[in-house]
């Protein structure tokens, strides 16, 4: 017997309530936004340029003691924080004026100073990235993101009507606001691999939307009678126990990552597993509404 999370003859009214999914997307939106005006992206290194270590000490220290004598090297605004067990700290360095050389000559007073203040020091990771470098990776991983909005609007475009290539790259750039949001809220580091997570959300989310559009085009070809807001609940609902399951399994490879995968992926992680639900959310309570605001109908071409 298959295991069915939501019975076959599911009847939600997912439209008639799409008031209340306006605005509850746009808390959502215009939140991420002023999140993101006010507090900003706390960019890693792999955008603004210096070097992040990461050590193990035998005991838990005192940080603000430890930040202090940091600080006192005159060498910037170094930051300082737990990362995962209170013996793991994550030190950041910002740019330091002159060559490559200098950079070492800093590391270097930053390990002199760890060494006076523990014994044993476990150096799990020491990573260098320029400014020039920090800018170039900045460019590009705009420029991967705007390329893949282009593309799957392409594509959405192609495979359906333009409506529904409008209405998936609106839902698209609902998730994408939510999940900078998030990362603005945490304060997370926003590194090379949280923007592939961002991407990552992005694929996930346009599936999910395909899926149900989909089957939207379906209804409207089979029955041209229906008025859109009984056909769009049809639709929704037919893929509602798809979308769930999709959903649920994602999760629990998510959920055992977010538990045995360590700190360094967690930043990683959390934008997935925020990602997920955001995008399950949209594809229903965004996207399939937005599309009956174009007052869709069949076209005669068959895409």
């Amino acid at each position: 017997m298959l295991l069915k999370l939501v019975p076959a003859e599911t009847n939600i009214n997912f439209i008639g309530f799409r008031s209340v999914s306006y605005i509850i997307s746009f808390l959502i939106i215009i939140g991420s936004l002023f999140l993101l005006a006010t507090r900003g992206l706390n960019l890693g290194i792999d955008f603004t340029g210096g070097t992040l270590i990461e050590v193990r000490v035998e005991t838990p220290p005192d940080l603000q003691a430890l930040r202090t004598e940091l600080n006192a090297l005159n060498l910037g605004g170094i930051t300082l924080q737990e990362f995962g067990d209170p013996k793991d700290l994550l030190i950041r360095m910002p740019q330091q004026k002159g060559e490559e050389e200098a950079q070492k000559q800093a590391i270097d007073q930053i390990k002199d100073t760890l060494s006076e203040t523990f014994e044993n020091i476990d150096y799990r990771r020491v990573e260098y990235v320029g400014p020039q470098v920090g800018d170039e990776l900045k460019k590009a991983g705009l420029l991967a993101f705007g390329f893949s909005l282009v593309g799957i609007l392409l594509y959405v475009w192609v495979r359906f009507e333009w409506q529904f290539g409008v209405a998936a790259i609106l839902a698209l750039i609902h998730d994408t606001i939510g999940v900078l949001g998030f990362f603005a809220l945490t304060q997370a580091s926003f590194d090379l691999a949280t923007l592939a997570a961002v991407l990552l959300v992005a694929g996930y989310s346009i599936n999910d939307t395909v899926v149900v559009f989909d089957r939207v085009r379906e209804n409207l070809r089979k029955y041209k009678k229906k008025p859109l807001n009984e056909l769009f609940n049809m639709s929704v609902n037919q893929m509602l126990s798809r979308s769930i399951m999709t959903s649920i399994t994602t999760l629990l490879a998510l959920i055992a990552l977010f538990v045995f995968g360590g700190e360094v992926i967690r930043g990683f992680v959390d934008a997935l597993i925020f990602g997920v639900i955001l995008g399950t959310y949209s594809s229903v309570y965004v996207a399939a509404p937005l599309l009956m605001l174009f007052r869709i109908r069949e076209t005669k071409e068959d895409s």
